[in-house]
């Protein structure tokens, strides 16, 4: 190889390479002497290879293109005093056994196994393979493609806010409180521990795993300290404060693998169980863990993904939103069916075609949450129950064209609702739904821009409901939970009881009486918002967000009547936030968050939160730190 490399050489650097004795041997000619011409194997002689001037001088690192001098003589290299190589049957015939291939670096010594190590290999974590000589005896396995998978997260938040808190009728927590909005301020202490489990079944590198058994359990405890009586419970003889806790079951399913339909490993399978499920890209209109059964595989090298089944919804635990399987699973069915095609309708860009069918039946159930509130029916207009059917008609796409990030989503719902509050008549419903966020990055930077349009109800009293409202919607969108619109739910005082302008992580203005334990509603004001952000990564381990939203009420028909009003204004008011993001170790086993937020009331905000001290800014500050293993 080396002796290759200096026949490739031009003849200067070639004479450089050989050496100083060589090289001073090889004395270039002078400059007012023409290089001798060379001589070809046959003596005729050939134009030289370097440039000369007129008179005759060489023209220093200049060459004639297309002139090249024959080769030189082979090079050869003797290594003198090696060693020669000893022959084959001075090897030895037998063989050293190891576990399998995966343990071969730890078979020599390279990496030593520490259970309690998420970063090296590690059999905990689904690095290697379970060893059948030092299982458990109760552990149903006897093949050696079995794997276990093994997570631990810690989720802590504190989270300082503000809101407005209606004053209790009966009683107050602060003597002389006499206005319809008490103090604003409010703190949340959350603390989630998270452990899953996974057991499986074959050699997932380029396929999916033939079986799966995964489980994940989920304690929350919390502490919520806010400044008036009746928000945390129905009694106004309870305090002001309230400290829960709650143990849920997030994950418990069973998943196998049906067939392989190529050589690339295009499959089918099935998954039975409490199994996570997102309806589109962001989460705008399912993002959820429920109990289903769900059919899914992919076609054409993974370029076609489908999915396909059915879920019914289970209770949740009040305060934490975990899954409560000690309670009697609602009468509410969610039907789905959608399709991902990659590089469509351009190169970069995933679409997906969704339909789902949502069908609840819960008009004769009336039911109470934790904390003593009644939630279903909701509290607002002729307050019978609803049965309700709604089909919802989605495009999401989600790519980029060129230097472009986009992300886009559409939905139309349609259905039928058995009683609408204000008409105590069955109405249709018509809504529709339109959200965009494109970005552009630069260097370290990523600039973004976003703007979502949900219909709202334009005449409460005809028998169509066109106010869009999602199943359970958790969106990543315009600054997802740093946003205070997003993060907090504004309690609709003077127009319903126990009902929330919107939800919590939910940017809908949707009337409901809990986005989790709450039916959906048609007769709402809808939502506009227009938003603009930018992301800085700083360093590897350093990000900073900001963003500015602008929110409105699509239509404010069905606002007024329930406040008996004559007119509401539209504009809710600007969304400032801004949030920074540490990963020491530039990777996600440990993030710090910091982010703060802060609403400047627009003319609507201002109508319905009328107080007597003035409208002032109400903020959000949360600090968030997410430990995994």
């Amino acid at each position: 190889m080396i002796a290759m490399r200096l026949r490739t050489l031009p003849l200067p650097l070639l004479l450089l390479s050989a050496g100083p004795q060589i090289a001073a041997a090889q004395e270039a000619p002078a400059l007012d002497t023409p290089p001798p011409a060379d001589v070809a194997t046959d003596g005729e002689a050939l134009p030289p290879l370097f440039e000369v001037d007129a008179d005759g001088a060489l023209i220093v690192g200049r060459r004639i293109p297309g002139r090249e001098r024959p080769l030189p003589d082979k090079v050869t290299q003797e290594n003198i005093g090696a060693v020669r190589a000893p022959p084959p049957e001075a090897f030895p015939t037998d063989q050293v056994p190891i576990p399998d291939r995966w343990r071969l670096i730890q078979t020599l010594g390279i990496v030593k196994e520490r259970w309690w190590d998420p970063y090296n290999q590690n059999t905990y974590k689904g690095d290697r393979p379970i060893d059948l000589h030092k299982k458990p005896k109760w552990l149903p396995i006897k093949s050696e493609d079995w794997f276990l998978a093994a997570s631990f997260i810690s989720d802590t938040v504190v989270e300082p806010r503000s809101f407005p808190q209606p004053v209790g009728r009966q009683v107050n927590e602060t003597v002389g409180d006499v206005d319809v909005f008490g103090r604003a301020s409010s703190v949340v202490a959350s603390q989630t521990f998270i452990a899953a489990a996974s057991l499986f079944k074959g050699s997932t590198a380029f396929k999916p795993p033939d079986v799966e058994y995964k489980i994940a359990l989920a304690f929350n405890t919390s502490f919520v300290d806010v400044s008036e009586r009746r928000l945390l419970f129905v009694q106004p003889t309870r305090r002001s404060h309230r400290f829960d806790h709650f143990l849920g079951v997030q994950e418990l399913f069973f998943d196998k693998h049906l067939r392989n339909v190529s050589d690339r490993y295009d499959f089918d399978s099935v998954r039975i169980g409490i199994q996570p499920f997102q309806a589109d890209f962001r989460g705008f209109l399912f993002n959820d863990q429920q109990l289903g059964i769900r059919y899914f595989g992919n076609r054409d090298n993974n370029r076609v993904q489908y999915n396909y089944g059915v879920f019914w919804r289970l209770e949740k635990d009040t305060n934490s939103g975990l899954n409560s399987l000690v309670k009697t699973p609602r009468k509410d069915w969610v039907a789905f069916a959608n399709v991902y095609r990659q590089d469509f309708p351009v190169p970069a860009v995933t679409s997906q075609l969704t339909v789902v069918y949502n069908m609840n039946r819960e008009a004769k159930n009336i039911h109470i949450d934790d904390n003593g509130f009644p939630v279903r029916p909701a509290l607002l207009g002729n307050l019978r129950g609803r049965n309700y059917d709604v089909v919802y008609l989605g495009y999401n796409a989600d790519g980029h064209a060129g230097r472009i990030n986009l992300t886009t989503s559409l939905y139309a719902a349609l259905g039928s609702d058995r009683n609408s509050f204000f008409t105590g008549k069955p109405a249709q419903i018509r809504a529709g739904f339109a959200a965009v966020e494109a970005s552009y990055d630069r260097n370290w930077a990523r600039f973004r821009v976003s703007g979502l349009f949900a219909t709202g109800d334009n005449d409460p009293y005809d028998n169509r409901e066109t106010g869009f409202d999602a199943i359970v919607e958790n969106p990543i969108f315009a600054g997802a939970d740093t946003s205070y619109w997003i993060r907090q739910s504004l309690p609709f005082a003077g127009g319903g009881r126990v009902i929330g302008i919107n939800g919590r992580n939910g940017v809908l203005n949707s009337l409901r009486s809990s986005k989790d334990e709450g039916q959906s509603n048609f007769n709402n004001p809808g939502t506009i918002l227009l938003g603009a952000g930018a992301d800085f990564d700083i360093t590897p381990q350093f990000r900073l967000s900001t963003n500015a939203n602008h929110l409105w009420f699509a239509n404010t028909a069905t606002v007024r009547e329930l406040r008996n009003e004559g007119s509401i204004p539209r504009a809710i008011g600007w969304d400032l936030s801004a949030a920074a993001i540490y990963r020491p170790s530039m990777i996600q086993n440990v993030v710090f968050r910091l982010s703060g937020a802060m609403l400047e009331p627009g003319a609507a905000f201002k109508d319905l939160y009328t107080t007597t001290s003035g409208n002032k800014r109400h903020y959000s500050v949360l600090f968030n730190t997410v430990l995994s293993y």
